[in-house]
């Protein structure tokens, strides 16, 4: 019997999963057990819970799987940072993220005590879970992927094709350009300033009116290969207004 664990830690919904020989038997977000809305962290009553649903203990536990591989694209991640200096407070701010994430075997042993955690630990990059997620739970045997996020192992967006059980990523797009965040910057800026609100948002567009296209046009460029790129005036002007958060990588 393989049982697999996946959880989503130290970001806001933080939530966890189990499948048994590849069928899902449970799946629930932190927030359910801890009455805090978006809570981050490491979701060790969400672990518990779905444990118990699978009548298994931790020891039982084939493989954990967690949803940012800390590894990838990291030549990027040093050379922009190299080429642009971000400031050392997010720079230790980014290691301790790291450092909390890479520390699940740790985290296992304290809250789960007696439990001997035998299995392995896989760092899955962030969108290539996104598109799992999806297109392994889909009916299709091929299927055509795309993952648009605020940030995620510092690549914003992802694609390719789904065919079997594999994913082939055919494209990223890599910070600083970003739909997710560009979405959650134009959120606050209209008057809606906590994490999660782009729901709100989202459900009150289809009252609108479309008044604004020209400027957004502006803001956000088309390129010809599909892509996108970000006119990051606009972020710069609004800096004072806009609170921003980096998702992950």
């Amino acid at each position: 019997m393989t049982i697999v664990v996946g959880i989503n830690a130290f970001h806001g919904d933080s939530s966890a999963c189990i499948l048994r020989d590849g069928r899902l038997v449970a799946a629930v977000e932190e927030e359910r057990f801890r009455r805090v809305k978006h809570w981050a962290g490491f979701p060790s009553q969400s672990i518990a819970y779905c444990l118990k649903e699978a009548g298994a203990t931790l020891s039982d536990v084939t493989h954990l799987a967690i949803n940012q591989d800390p590894h990838a694209h990291l030549l990027r991640k040093i050379t922009y940072t190299l080429l642009h200096r971000p400031s050392l407070r997010f720079i230790a701010d980014r290691m301790r993220n790291k450092g909390m994430r890479m520390g699940v075997p740790e985290l296992l042993a304290r809250e789960f005590p007696g439990q001997n955690f035998r299995g392995q630990v896989h760092a899955i990059e962030h969108h290539l879970a996104h598109l799992a997620s999806a297109f392994y739970a889909s009916p299709f045997e091929e299927a055509s992927v795309v993952s648009v996020d605020g940030f995620g192992d510092f690549a914003s967006t992802a694609w390719g094709v789904g065919s079997g059980t594999t994913i082939d990523l055919r494209g990223r797009i890599f910070f600083p350009h970003s739909l997710g965040t560009f979405y959650q910057a134009i959120t606050q800026f209209i008057g809606f300033p906590n994490y999660g609100d782009e729901y709100k948002v989202m459900g009150l567009a289809p009252y609108g009116r479309d008044v604004w296209r020209r400027q957004m046009e502006q803001i956000v460029r088309l390129r010809e290969d599909g892509g996108f790129e970000l006119d990051l005036r606009f972020f710069r002007h609004h800096n004072e207004k806009v609170d921003y958060e980096w998702d992950g990588g």
